[in-house]
């Protein structure tokens, strides 16, 4: 740097304010910038380090530090060179995020962990569980949290086609993966995403694994990877009683469970089962989230709304009956998302309809649903302590 220019001082600091797109965290703290030059006539040269040569963000790096530098009293002109850190620096940074613990271990599942954790269950597919997982996330940070979103579907993995980002693959740090940003230009919010669809060499590629692999693959994408400070972790389990929600149960014992059901009688049963597996390995289950519940359409005739029960009616009700029968509490019916077209086709397109049109009878529901998830804190009640009793 020229310490002489008082100049730096200034770019630092507005660097300061700078964050990575991948890491959100400032540059300036990740040990990023490496030089600040100020030249004559105001021109000011500015040196990043990369942490890998192939970064998926880089423009977007260079265009927010050129645009934070262009405003410093005195520069007239940014010029943002992009360099690669050494194995040595990457080693420092990962170091740095990890907070100095070498050994991987899922955050969170620690009892002093502030995020919210909750699966999103069903017990048969087709009920539109992982719609109702992308909205909710899209929803959550709508309303500004922090918010992941695990793909935990080994098998059946939508999410990343969802969100508009099926073809990016996420940065590596040494042994460290960062979560896929993602940007809704509708509501200005971003996701952290990740999925093991984006980790297969082709998207085509079929993922053919069994208990003990589904297992370290859901463990790796739990501690693996750097998902930073969240206010929420939602996870998109695959449907039904199988290995991945066991394993979820095990390495995540605090988090909570909704189970989305449609309204016929078939779905409701077997989605009774999902919250009975949550119950099993000791995880909560919050409530029951309807899906299809409903098709309201505008008569061309007399102009007035009317409302269809396509697949029948009261299947998240008798669900969240059951459940509360069966756990032991109060499991409610927390939403009743109607049937809607643009709910679908924003999923097929990548643009979620919470993000498209908020306004939307569906839409809605999900945003009343995550302001009811905001609402409920973090209470005690239920949740793993890890208290031992103490001899006197």
């Amino acid at each position: 740097m020229t310490p002489d220019n008082p100049l730096v001082n200034a770019i630092t600091k507005v660097l300061e304010k700078v964050n990575d797109p991948e890491i959100r965290r400032p540059i300036t703290d990740l040990g990023m910038v490496k030089r600040i030059d100020v030249g004559d006539g105001g021109r000011a040269e500015v040196e990043v380090l990369l942490t890998v040569a192939g970064c998926p963000m880089k423009d977007t790096l260079r265009r927010d530090v050129t645009a934070a530098v262009a405003t410093v009293p005195g520069i007239e002109t940014v010029d943002v060179t992009l360099g690669v850190m050494s194995d040595e620096q990457r080693t420092a940074l990962r170091d740095n995020l990890r907070g100095g613990q070498t050994e991987k271990e899922i955050p969170f599942a620690k009892a002093d962990s502030l995020t919210k954790v909750i699966a999103i269950a069903s017990g048969k597919g087709g009920v539109g569980k992982s719609s109702v997982t992308v909205n909710l996330a899209m929803a959550l940070a709508a309303h500004g949290q922090s918010v992941g979103v695990l793909d935990a579907d080994i098998y059946g993995h939508s999410v990343p086609a969802m969100l508009g980002i099926a073809d990016a693959r996420p940065t590596s740090v040494e042994d460290m993966i960062m979560p896929v940003p993602t940007a809704d230009p509708n509501t200005g919010t971003s996701l952290k995403v990740m999925s093991i669809g984006m980790l297969k060499p082709r998207r085509d590629q079929v993922v053919a694994w069994r208990g003990p692999i589904l297992d370290r693959a859901l463990h790796q994408m739990l501690a693996d990877v750097f998902w930073g400070d969240l206010d929420f972790l939602l996870l998109d389990l695959p449907p039904g009683t199988g290995d991945v929600a066991i394993s979820v149960g095990q390495k995540l014992p605090n988090a909570e469970v909704i189970v989305v059901t449609t309204p016929q009688q078939a779905a409701a049963e077997v989605a009774e089962r999902a919250g009975t597996m949550a119950s099993m390995v000791n995880q909560r289950v919050i409530g029951v989230v309807e899906n299809m519940s409903y098709l309201q359409v505008t008569c061309p005739d007399c102009g007035k709304q009317h409302r269809y029960d396509v697949f029948g009616s009261g299947g998240g009700e008798e669900v969240a009956e059951t459940l509360s029968t069966r756990v032991g509490y109060d499991v409610p019916l927390l939403a009743q998302v109607p049937l809607d077209p643009q709910l679908r086709s924003g999923g097929d397109l990548g643009k979620p309809i919470v993000g498209t049109d908020p306004q939307q009878p569906s839409a809605r529901a999900l945003s009343e649903l995550a302001d009811t998830l905001i609402k409920r804190g973090r209470g005690l009640a239920g949740r793993k302590l890890n208290l031992q009793p103490v001899a006197h």
